[in-house]
């Protein structure tokens, strides 16, 4: 076990294009958001292992020996390419004690903490002592990939502390990046705890939170863009909550129902998704100011595509409004009938311009986020690469 406390961040993620186009199989483009979890691993010397998570109100504390008889659901020879079983999580959920009428959230976050834990223990042979607090910018359940970054800095910390694979921070440097083939590692666990929490997921949340910058996902292919520029953003939560069950069966309704009208918007979405990758791989080899009024074009198409779909809502119109109104361009990010939209900032919009927006927004009760997209995967930190609002987070606690 590694001698000394680690800390670890991974990304969350928004949609760019190609929502709900995507269950058709059209393309998508996910892009990491600069609203970061942060991990911080600190050696124990008492046999016990403890999992804080402040932004959901868990702590979590459990002694080694406790864990122990857990082991023998978890084979040594278990691979990151086995998914969970339905055995492994009912011995889980038995252990924790988990119940209907606890949070699902709390109780996600700790099956997919056991199951990671257990997975990564049985694999080097003994059972970390360990003080685990993750913090996280991300808000939950906004379709941002909260779960997912979480997931990642699990798999991250917990492989790199057991000596499965490197830990990539050399003295005297503030961020490292583990090496591909030991992200592609970190990648595979992550998508495992994913599973833990949703079943069965797509894998492009993990994929982003992991490798960062922007990704395109189509039928089931997962492919990392070569080369993307870090694109300015306001991010807002409408805080309307939604299914995206529900929103899903909708959609797909309405193609039954109009198949010659509904299947041309589709394409239209796929072609939006390939010209927009285009001019992100052109801006990252000649970065011009030129390429911004075809991004706020193509994020205007998009918008009125998804409404034509069923997806929109006034309070995602009003964010649209507003902004507007700024002279910006937004649209919905994710499944739609309320959670998140984006906003495009060019590199010359005024701050006056951000503060006008973002307050005008907050007056219709929405929560704001300046902030980047193209982010950098998962990275280990030292303390003083750190924000102060991050080491607040962690020494509070």
């Amino acid at each position: 076990m590694l001698a000394r406390t680690l800390f670890v961040s991974a990304p969350g993620k928004v949609i760019l294009h190609g929502e709900h186009a995507v269950v058709h199989g059209k393309a998508a483009l996910a892009v990491a958001v600069n609203l970061r979890t942060f991990l911080k691993m600190t050696p124990r010397n008492d046999g016990k292992v403890s999992v804080e998570l402040p932004n959901i109100g868990t702590r979590l504390c459990w002694e080694t020996s406790e864990l122990q008889p857990l082991l023998v659901a978890f084979p040594a020879d278990q691979t990151e390419c086995q998914p969970p079983s339905p055995g492994q999580v009912e011995k889980l959920k038995e252990f924790a004690g988990l119940t209907n009428t606890a949070s699902a959230t709390q109780s996600l976050a700790t099956l997919a903490f056991l199951y990671l834990y257990l997975s990564i223990a049985s694999k080097c042979g003994f059972l970390p002592s360990v003080d685990i607090l993750v913090w996280s910018e991300l808000p939950t359940g906004a379709g941002l990939g909260s779960s997912a970054a979480y997931s990642v800095c699990l798999a991250g910390a917990l492989l790199s502390g057991s000596g499965v694979i490197g830990y990539p921070l050399e003295e005297g440097q503030s961020v490292g990046r583990w090496p591909q083939e030991e992200v592609a590692v970190i990648n595979s666990w992550a998508f495992r705890g994913e599973q833990v929490i949703h079943g069965n997921p797509s894998g492009v949340d993990n994929a982003v939170g992991t490798r960062g910058g922007a990704l395109r996902y189509q039928s089931g292919k997962i492919c990392s863009l070569k080369s993307v520029p870090t694109l300015r953003i306001l991010l807002t939560n409408t805080r309307v909550p939604r299914s995206t069950k529900v929103l899903v069966a909708g959609v797909r309704d309405k193609i039954m129902k109009f198949p010659a009208i509904m299947e041309p918007v589709l394409t239209s979405v796929d072609a939006i998704s390939q010209e927009c990758e285009a001019v992100l791989e052109e801006m990252a080899e000649h970065p011009s100011l030129e390429h911004y009024p075809v991004l706020e074009e193509l994020m205007d198409i998009n918008q009125h595509h998804l409404n034509v779909m069923g997806v929109g809502h006034s309070s995602l119109d009003k964010v649209c409004q507003v902004t507007a109104s700024h002279g910006l361009h937004s649209k919905l990010t994710g499944a739609g009938g309320g959670g998140c939209a984006i906003t495009l900032l060019r590199p010359d919009t005024a701050p006056s311009v951000v503060e006008a927006a973002t307050r005008d927004l907050s007056d219709c009760g929405f929560e704001c986020w300046e902030t980047d997209i193209g982010a950098p995967g998962i990275c280990a930190h030292s303390a003083q690469s750190l924000k102060a609002e991050v080491l607040q987070a962690f020494s509070g606690m």
